[in-house]
């Protein structure tokens, strides 16, 4: 008959043994939650069977319809291995071993969080997949900019300017403005009018693009072609949630692009004839047309407020660019830092499942990345193209991976061996001593 003191030391050495076996049931960083969103998640973000490895999401309009006696854009190559490392081939959801899970509630079909100080991504879902950028394609016309022009150069606006589609700052005819002018009304409310006036000056708008693709090229963003400078969608337009990681952090090395990206309100020039809100002599404001001859170039301008919100509401935020087309949907790129840590995160294809739901996802997701320590990490941002990276050597399951690196993997091993054994010799003490006091009874 076993008696108490022998079950006890049973029950104690098992218990040791199931721990060392285990291992930590969570470590890191608690997780942080969302209200999750109503109902099963839209078909078109589910992506475990990597639907996006080579092409986004089919278009829902006609913007990318090719002209005619034009041959379609052929998909990019993906590359083998992934660049990063291998984990960052998976198309699911991708985590640290031991790591917190991702914040629940998270609707965007791709997105990536980095360590930006380490150079190293926390967790992303489907992290190389193909999305369309929307306008935050135009951190990569920003970076050409910044190569080629002078900020405090001068363009003058044009008709063409004015009539571009989508969002505008206000760049008119006759109006005169500095690359820098150009820039902040790029970042803050996403101006294709600044788009378009700076591809001009590019040499042209197809020029400009061109330009965009090979500095792509030059950073390692082998997912991402452009085919607009402004990210109005186009035949072949791609980008994914690990290139525009790169693409950004090339962006904050430029003092100047924080500079302008972090201003929440700025003045933006006028031009002859624009309209503007006009008083009255009762001190009533009314709306009018006015002409070249009562407004001069430069006067009265237009004040641009950022649309990055997070600006507003999350402390440490350095940067942010915003995207949004029919086929894109809601794409995010930005940057915070605290106690002298930078985390990036990517918001690519997301919807809305409530008012603010996707900023107070882009919160949950940087929360999470500095809750989390940079050594437990799934890939590398790479520093050129063609780097090394550490291979996990995990497989994929279902388009999920999970990290396990075998440096780490097998110390992790050694660890839990010698906790095993040790549990062992608890047990066989503890049985023996309970054998003798048998005899003594």
């Amino acid at each position: 008959m076993i008696r108490p003191l022998q079950r006890a030391s049973v029950l104690v050495g098992s218990l040791i043994l199931l721990l060392s076996i285990s291992g930590p049931a969570v470590a890191g960083a608690a997780p942080v939650t969302l209200t999750p969103p109503i109902g099963a998640p839209a078909p078109e973000t589910i992506t475990d069977g990597c639907p996006y490895q080579t092409t986004p999401v089919p278009p829902v309009d006609e913007s990318e319809v090719v002209p005619v006696g034009m041959p379609s854009p052929t998909p990019l190559p993906v590359p083998d291995p992934p660049v990063g490392g291998d984990l960052l081939g998976g198309c699911g959801v991708v985590l640290a071993p031991g790591a917190a899970p991702a914040p629940e509630g998270l609707t965007a079909a791709g997105w990536l969080i980095a360590d930006l100080t380490a150079d190293k991504v926390l967790a992303a879902k489907d992290p190389h997949g193909r999305y369309r950028p929307a306008s935050t394609i135009k951190v990569l016309l920003a970076l050409v900019v910044l190569d080629e022009l002078d900020l405090d150069a001068t363009i003058t606006g044009t008709q063409d300017d004015d009539e571009v589609e989508g969002d505008a700052a206000g760049v008119g005819p006759g109006g005169i403005y500095t690359v820098r002018d150009l820039l902040a009304g790029l970042m803050l409310v996403s101006g294709n009018d600044c788009a378009h006036a700076l591809a001009r000056e590019l040499g042209g708008q197809d020029a400009a693009v061109e330009k965009m693709n090979e500095k792509a090229a030059e950073l390692g963003a082998t997912d991402t072609r452009a085919a607009s400078a402004s990210g109005l969608d186009g035949p072949g337009m791609s980008s994914s949630p690990y290139d525009e990681a790169l693409i950004f952090r090339a962006a904050l090395q430029f003092p100047e692009f924080v500079e302008i990206s972090r201003h929440d309100e700025l003045r933006f020039p006028g031009y002859p004839g624009m309209p503007t809100d006009t008083t009255d002599a009762d001190g009533n404001e009314s709306s009018a047309e006015t002409t070249a001859e009562t407004t001069p170039s430069g006067d009265p301008g237009i004040d641009l407020y950022n649309m990055n919100q997070l600006l507003y509401s999350y402390p440490g935020m350095i940067a942010g660019k915003t995207g949004y087309t029919d086929d894109a949907r809601k794409t995010f790129v930005g940057a915070a830092e605290r106690d002298g840590r930078q985390i990036l995160i990517v918001q690519m294809y997301g919807l809305n499942d409530g008012p603010g739901s996707y900023w107070r996802q882009a919160e949950a997701m940087l929360d999470y990345g500095f809750a989390q320590p940079a050594a437990q990490n799934i890939g590398t941002l790479i520093e050129e193209p063609g780097q090394t990276t550490e291979s996990a050597g995990a497989e994929p399951r279902d388009g999920n991976r999970v990290a396990a690196p075998e440096s780490e993997a097998g110390t992790d091993w050694t660890v839990r061996l010698f906790i095993g054994l040790l549990g062992a010799l608890v047990v066989v003490g503890l049985v023996y001593a309970g054998l003798r006091m048998d005899k003594r009874h």
